[in-house]
């Protein structure tokens, strides 16, 4: 029996932002303190393509704070290309742990299909 389920993405795993990282052969991600246009942001800090400031992970809270100046200083894609990747590798991480195998499949229109078979080998 297969279920669709919508998923409201929080980064709240460090294992996870550091895989979405990699998935998207982004700089590893750094915490502490971080400088965005006129405040900081304390978290995990991760450097998108092109973008002035990084976004930084709040994982206790779920929050991702950043600065695009409107995507005038990043553009919007890739925010939402990384919170994907991590979705997915939140998923593969979480799937795995219980016992589950995981495929994924890129779709046409960018998405991600992501199939957790319940009981299978990871």
């Amino acid at each position: 029996m297969s279920h669709i389920v919508q998923i409201q993405t929080e980064i709240r795993d460090p294992a996870a932002i550091s895989a979405a990282c990699d998935r998207l052969r982004l700089p590893e991600p750094v915490f502490g303190e971080t400088k965005l246009f006129t405040s900081s942001a304390t978290g995990w800090a991760v450097q998108l393509p092109e973008w002035r400031y990084p976004i930084v992970c709040d994982v206790a809270t779920g929050k991702v704070d950043f600065d695009n100046y409107g995507g005038r200083w990043g553009e919007q894609r890739h925010l939402a290309q990384y919170m994907q990747s991590y979705a997915v590798e939140k998923t593969k991480i979480e799937s795995r742990k219980r016992g589950h195998s995981v495929t994924e499949q890129q779709l046409a229109d960018g998405s991600i299909k992501v199939v957790v078979q319940v009981g299978g080998a990871a």
